[in-house]
């Protein structure tokens, strides 16, 4: 592994160091929807970096304002990260999915100066951000991002010299993920974070210059840009970007980019094998993260297919490195692994903070220094940081939210959440937050929505929906299903509507779950 020995102190300065490092060597190739692949080097790639500066100082960006950035897997998307990463800006990257009522919600809650999105999805993106937002950038999401055709293309002159170095402490985005709250929190992550990044995750990985990571999962999500694209840029490797994760097509994307790293949910993979013939040339990759358990056959089959042992991991985007991860010589489709080195972990009795005993399943801690190795902050949520960090011992420590065992021979279990997040398709999604949403449909009185089980996607959302009294013959499953799909993201839309006439509850009016469960 080749990665610099000095480290760098903002994510800026990661970049600009492998730039001048690594000029010519390729940086970013990207697979279209029309499956064409376009390749730009690192001084090539910098090059319209620096026109995207000058058209966000155009539109009147300066240091700690916000651009809001929905956009699928593109070329635009990480130009537009480093570009306000050298303007000491920050970015708002969220799910293309997200309906207008979620965009609206996202820019209330962040004030952008700029709002970026898709030409085939304006229509959305203008209804959400309407009455917040005046300045929009509409993209292809493609290569013709950075042609003359292109929104990012200077209408006018600009000058950069008035921009100031960033510094560690500078915010460089805010990451909406769901936590304990029906509301998501807005993750602050600074520039030291991603700076830490860039030498953390290639060292873990093992990277250097002559690797290439294969990005497939949505880049908004906090396992492609730490895991994948900031380790990249740390050691000089390049990045084979997919517009879009297609599990039938994941294998010959791979493979035709030459790919030797991959970072996966076990979802994910759960889909490729489900799609790949299993008389398919496998691959001959170098290193795969997973995350979230898979079983003994599907981990054999993978790694078959892949042609090296997928190593699990876990991490969160607030704890921005990954805190644990399975380095055994012969690593297994179950367990974590040791806590990585420089991380501190405690496993404690979520009510009384005392330490568990091995085996016993324990809420896990983690020690760290905020906005460096763990993030800086919930935007504008007091409450939340408070309730987020402990102290034990005389030390702060950030509380995961999740329950791990430890086996005799040290190593870690996933057990599961603490509250009612659950895992979809590689995606948090609060049952309560889904309650929420599903209860603002027409003619829904009441519902409940319980997490069952899913040979794909890990989880899948069963919603039982008690209609409003007069119309109930009007309401259905598939007038449901409908609705779902024009204001729920995929992953939060039900795989089966129960009607029913009222729901169990208790003698002080708590719903019965485990009753609809069964």
């Amino acid at each position: 592994m080749n990665v610099p020995t000095k480290v760098p102190a903002t994510y800026i300065e990661a970049w600009d160091s492998a730039v001048a490092t690594h000029p010519h060597a390729p940086f970013l190739l990207f697979h279209s929807d029309e499956k064409v692949w376009t390749q730009w080097s690192y001084s090539e790639f910098d090059k319209h970096v620096e026109r995207v500066t000058a058209c966000l100082v155009n539109l009147g960006v300066q240091r700690d304002h916000s651009v809001h950035l929905c956009l699928r897997n593109s070329p635009a998307f990480i130009a537009v990260q480093l570009a306000c990463a050298r303007l000491r800006a920050w970015t708002v990257p969220v799910d293309p999915a997200s309906s207008p009522r979620d965009i609206a919600r996202q820019i209330s809650r962040t004030a952008p100066t700029v709002g970026i999105a898709a030409e085939a999805r304006s229509e959305t993106y203008r209804a959400g951000a309407a009455g917040q937002l005046n300045q929009i950038l509409l993209l292809h999401e493609d290569e013709r991002d950075f042609t003359e055709i292109s929104a990012f293309y200077p209408k006018k002159g600009h000058d950069l010299s008035a921009t100031t170095p960033a510094r560690p402490e500078d915010r460089l985005a805010v990451m909406f993920t769901s936590g304990t709250t029906s509301e998501p929190k807005g993750v602050v992550l600074t520039q030291a974070n991603y700076a830490t990044l860039t030498r953390s995750m290639a060292e873990l990985a093992n990277l250097g210059p002559q690797h290439r990571w294969f990005i497939s999962l949505p880049m908004f999500h906090a396992n492609a840009q730490f895991y994948c694209l900031a380790p990249a840029i740390g050691a000089g490797a390049s990045v084979a970007l997919s517009s879009k994760f297609s599990a039938s097509g994941w294998l010959q994307q791979a493979r035709e980019a030459k790919a030797t790293h991959a970072s996966l949910f076990a979802a994910p993979i759960r889909m490729i094998l489900n799609r790949t013939a299993k008389d398919s040339e496998p691959l001959h990759l170098t290193h795969v993260w997973f995350a979230q358990n898979l079983n003994h056959s599907q981990y054999t089959a993978f790694t078959k297919l892949a042609g090296t042992q997928p190593r699990q991991l876990y991490g969160m985007t607030e704890t921005v490195t990954i805190v644990t991860r399975d380095n055994n010589s012969n690593p297994s489709h179950d367990t974590i692994g040791r806590a990585v080195p420089g991380r501190k972990i405690l496993l404690v009795d979520p009510s009384t903070l005392d330490p568990v005993s091995s085996g016993e399943p324990g809420l896990l801690l983690l020690g760290g220094k905020r906005g460096h190795d763990i993030f800086q902050e919930y935007l504008n949520r007091p409450e939340a940081n408070k309730s987020a960090f402990v102290s034990v011992n005389g030390q702060e420590w950030f509380v995961t939210g999740d329950l791990v065992r430890t086996s005799r021979d040290g190593t870690l279990t996933f057990v599961g959440r603490i509250d009612d997040v659950t895992k979809i398709a590689g995606e948090n999604v609060s049952l309560t937050e889904l309650e929420a949403r599903i209860s603002e449909a027409p003619e829904v009185a009441e519902v409940a929505v319980v997490a069952v089980d899913d040979p794909i996607r890990d989880h899948a959302a069963v919603a039982y929906v008690v209609p409003e009294k007069f119309v109930a013959d009007h309401v259905t499953a598939e007038s449901l299903t409908r609705w779902a799909e024009k204001h729920l993201a995929p992953a939060c839309r039900p795989k089966e509507w129960h009607l029913i006439d009222e729901l169990p509850r208790t003698s002080v009016g708590k719903i019965r779950k485990f009753k609809l469960a069964r």
